[in-house]
């Protein structure tokens, strides 16, 4: 069934039915085919896209531009040096200015609450790209890998590890839960969700008919596990936090211990990306212990981080095209 999607922002999963969340799934899966068929539907021509951030990237911004150029439109990149942001103009102005010059915005930054006005105020429809609170066209991009690998997500048994309460783990915990999988967050206890998250989230799962389990228990958490997710240590804007996030995350990194601890041959790897999984970038090498993931997990033949990768490209297309596309 198709859902009319149009007009709506994309800020947070928290606003989507399991339905619509499947829709954009699906949805993505058609462009994605599409585009391998050498079909091009240009569903947004003439449209022009904002690209604003105030977090460099590479995927978010390189999966915006073929995303909007594929599909017809023009996107014009607005970094934190140009425009006034913030700065010499509030947020809301700035929204209200973008929104009659623009058909679609997304906004890639810290503070979820500046993603919440540019929607409020924007007139068009307005994408997370990323904020310190979530991270859901990540997640659409995730859960299109294992329905590719598996087929299905309803009951797949999903282990997020590492940093709980960061935005991935944020919005990985929402999107299972409404999908109704078996989602756990093995992490150190200082390290847990914030409690009125987890009690949104299982209330998702009741409706669902999922499984929420936040547990620092790492053969708990991993055991029969279909995916093992996890991401960097200390988010963009935490570097001081390294040393200490090093010494309570050590215990949780992936290794192919672990993988085999699962019981499941075929668990699949994921990683939103960038990862250190060895010492060649110059974070790895100030801190050697850093790395989140072995080299022979993130290399190895249960890793399906490029595949994920590309996904980001089919899943905003998706969003995109179904929120603004004709």
């Amino acid at each position: 069934m198709a859902y009319n999607l149009k007009g709506r922002n994309f800020l947070t999963l928290k606003d989507f039915t399991k339905e619509e969340i499947n829709f954009l799934l699906k949805l993505s899966l058609k462009l994605k085919e599409d585009k391998y068929a050498g079909i091009r539907s240009k569903n947004l021509e003439g449209k022009n896209i904002a690209l604003i951030f105030e977090k460099p990237s590479t995927r978010t911004r390189a999966a915006f531009v073929v995303a909007s150029v594929e599909e017809g439109a023009h996107p014009e990149y607005l970094g934190k040096n140009d425009i006034q942001l913030g700065k010499k103009e509030t947020v809301k102005d700035t929204a209200r200015v973008l929104g009659r010059m623009f058909d679609g915005i997304e906004f890639r930054g810290f503070k979820h609450e500046t993603v919440e006005i540019l929607g409020e105020y924007a007139g068009v429809p307005v994408w997370n790209g990323l904020t310190d609170k979530y991270h859901p066209t990540q997640v659409l991009a995730d859960f299109l890998t294992v329905l590719e690998e598996r087929g299905y997500l309803e009951g797949i048994k999903f282990a997020y590890v590492g940093d709980g309460r960061n935005n991935m783990a944020n919005s990985l915990m929402i999107g299972a839960a409404k999908l109704g999988m078996d989602f756990r967050i093995v992490s150190p206890k200082e390290l847990f969700p914030e409690d009125k998250l987890i009690k949104e989230s299982l209330e998702y799962a009741k409706d669902s008919g999922g499984k929420i389990t936040i547990t620092a228990d790492i053969d708990e958490g991993v055991k029969g596990a279909d995916v093992i997710y996890t991401d960097v240590w200390a988010s963009m804007g935490e570097e001081d936090k390294i040393p200490e996030r090093i010494k309570l995350l050590k215990p949780y990194q992936i290794t192919t211990t672990m993988l085999d601890k699962t019981g499941n041959g075929k668990v699949i790897f994921l990683h939103c990306l960038p990862s250190f999984h060895n010492h060649e970038t110059e974070v790895a090498k100030k801190y050697p212990d850093i790395c989140e993931v072995e080299e022979a997990v993130f290399e190895g033949k249960h890793s399906r981080v490029f595949d994920e990768a590309e996904n980001r490209v089919h899943t905003i297309k998706a969003v995109m095209v179904a929120t603004l596309g004709k």
